[in-house]
């Protein structure tokens, strides 16, 4: 009898166990974008260790696709939701989610009533960074090409702030403010724009800097830049994310010459404890959570 109690008790324990287990969406168009990647891989470590049921969905770039596959979650009667997408894009999505009761968070997306809150880097600060670190390098003089995506919020404020930066120096002037296409990342488009304007400033020293909201377009910058013979003008390359790719090129000492590094993993990680506390009922204080972040140049890129 005994043993049959015992028996029955393990049961109910491992049906209790799984009856407990959290279900989370995490849908992003964004997955092919380095940073994107890694902060759902913190995430899904993160939650690996709550016992959670991740479900990652990637619309490989379609935004609107994401108002579905959220309201399929949804209908899933997931228990949170994780977008690393612009809030104000899928609002329709957000609404279904709410009107569930079911919490979304923000990962390194944008600030929005309907998010618990938004977990992501201070993007004010690090392209006010890089834009200083590019503008004191040519002495505050001189043409800039910018590459930037408005069309995303944490990379759209990069944008506004380096704007900012440089228009703070009279003799610096934006040549070009170029969007380019993101669906591989970014690389290939922007070298390609890259080239054009190349083309168009056959010059030496017709372009002092190129300032990338974003690695990718850094790099493909680069590439456009060495492939035109013009590597050794000191042509001023900054991005942000310090990815392995960029790392790899600023430790080379060329052009590409700082980015600042998130900490994604760590990102990934504070919004797994963001689901959590909404999971759990409890109050989040804050509407944006924000990760530290470190300049990577030269001296420190191989760290």
């Amino acid at each position: 009898m005994i043993q049959k109690f015992a028996l029955t008790a393990a049961v109910l324990g491992l049906c209790t166990t799984a009856a407990l287990a959290q279900s989370v969406a995490v849908v992003t168009p964004y997955l092919a974008q380095p940073g994107t990647q890694a902060a759902i891989e913190g995430f899904e470590a993160s939650a690996a260790e709550k016992g959670w049921e991740v479900n990652v969905v990637d619309t490989a770039g379609d935004v609107a696709a994401v108002i579905s596959r959220i309201e399929d979650a949804v209908t899933q009667n997931a228990d949170a939701i994780v977008i690393a997408v612009d809030p104000a894009q899928v609002n329709a999505g957000l609404l279904a989610a709410s009107d569930a009761g079911i919490p979304v968070v923000g990962l390194d997306a944008g600030n929005d009533p309907l998010l618990v809150a938004n977990v992501t880097s201070n993007g004010y600060a690090m392209a006010a960074e890089t834009a200083v670190y590019a503008a004191n390098r040519i002495g505050g003089e001189g043409n800039v090409v910018m590459f930037v995506f408005d069309a995303f919020p944490p990379v759209q404020i990069r944008g506004v702030i380096a704007d900012a930066v440089f228009g703070n120096f009279p003799d610096i002037e934006v040549l070009d403010r170029v969007t380019p296409d993101v669906q591989d990342g970014g690389i290939a488009d922007s070298r390609a724009q890259m080239e054009a304007i190349l083309a168009a400033n056959p010059e030496p020293g017709s372009i002092k800097a190129v300032w990338a909201a974003w690695d990718q377009p850094a790099l493909g910058a680069l590439q456009a830049i060495e492939d035109a013979g013009r590597g050794d003008e000191g042509i001023v390359i900054t991005g942000i994310d310090a990815n392995p790719q960029a790392r790899d090129a600023i430790a080379q000492g060329g052009s590409f010459e700082a980015s600042v590094a998130q900490d994604f993993a760590s990102m990934g990680a504070e919004a797994a404890e963001v689901v959590a506390r909404a999971i759990a009922g409890e109050e989040q204080l804050t509407s944006v959570v924000y990760v530290p972040t470190t300049l990577i140049t030269k001296e420190n890129a191989a760290e």
